[in-house]
């Protein structure tokens, strides 16, 4: 099992999970010659693509999804609640709800609901049958769903969206400033390295970061962050950027661990 990123931040994201023949990609935030540049980057044709999972309506996620899904014929999943708030509707294949888990070639894949200001948002958990890998991002606060669902993974894909003291002192208007941080709005980097200590770390093969803001956050901010509520070693920790997302990583099987959980500092 595998998974790269095409791009995460407020300008567009995509991110690709793979199991033998079956790659998912989950958003397309980007165009569609953009989208194909980057595939390209990471080795992947569209066409090698399975299907295309929405998490929610924002631009940045669904940018491409509805061009793309029509040049190469991709079938799409999404709520309906999402399907209802893009400005550019798609066909869907069929539609996930929480709770549910749908079957992809090899993948199953967990649907979970999140909190965030969409008509109907959701997270996923793909699972080979041996292996776990967990996509969180595009929420405000988490609840003890998402600790049941993103318990016992082996790798994790979560936001570190901003630093509260750099969106305190920033330039967005008041209401902006109180929708980022809100309840329905972004993990800021103590929310979220809080989460994952509460989720427990150390079985994790890969621990990326994500979706940070370029106004409102720094790379070595949500990573000190990390490093300082994990005891982790920062060397460890990846950051998937806006530009250039993160090539493939892969995650071993149970039987093919080395030396296992490798991530406290030295």
């Amino acid at each position: 099992m595998r998974f790269a990123v095409l791009g995460s931040g407020s300008q567009g994201n995509g991110t690709l999970i793979a199991s033998g023949d079956t790659c998912v990609l989950v958003d397309c935030g980007f165009s569609l010659r953009e989208t194909e540049r980057r595939l390209a980057r990471l080795g992947m044709h569209p066409a090698q693509l399975s299907a295309i999972l929405v998490t929610h309506e924002h631009a940045d996620h669904v940018h491409g999804v509805g061009l793309l899904s029509r040049r190469y014929n991709l079938p799409v999943y999404l709520s309906r609640g999402t399907l209802r708030g893009m400005r550019k509707p798609v066909e869907p294949a069929g539609f996930v709800a929480g709770g549910e888990t749908l079957q992809i070639g090899a993948l199953a894949i967990e649907v979970v609901c999140v909190a965030h200001d969409a008509l109907e948002p959701t997270q996923y958990v793909f699972s080979d049958g041996q292996r776990r890998f967990g996509l969180l991002t595009d929420l405000g606060s988490y609840c003890g769903t998402v600790m049941d669902r993103y318990s016992g993974l082996d790798a994790l894909m979560i936001e570190a969206n901003h630093c509260r003291d750099l969106l305190a002192r920033g330039h967005y208007p008041y209401f902006l400033k109180q929708r980022v941080g809100g309840e329905r709005g972004h993990l800021n980097n103590h929310q979220a390295a809080n989460l994952v200590a509460e989720l427990g770390w150390q079985g994790l093969q890969h621990l990326v970061l994500a979706h940070l803001s370029s106004k409102n956050n720094l790379p070595q901010l949500a990573r000190q962050c990390f490093v300082d509520t994990l005891g982790c070693d920062p060397d460890w920790l990846q950051l998937a950027d806006q530009d250039s997302g993160l090539d493939w990583r892969h995650i071993a099987g149970p039987n093919n661990l080395t030396s296992g959980a490798h991530h406290g500092k030295t």
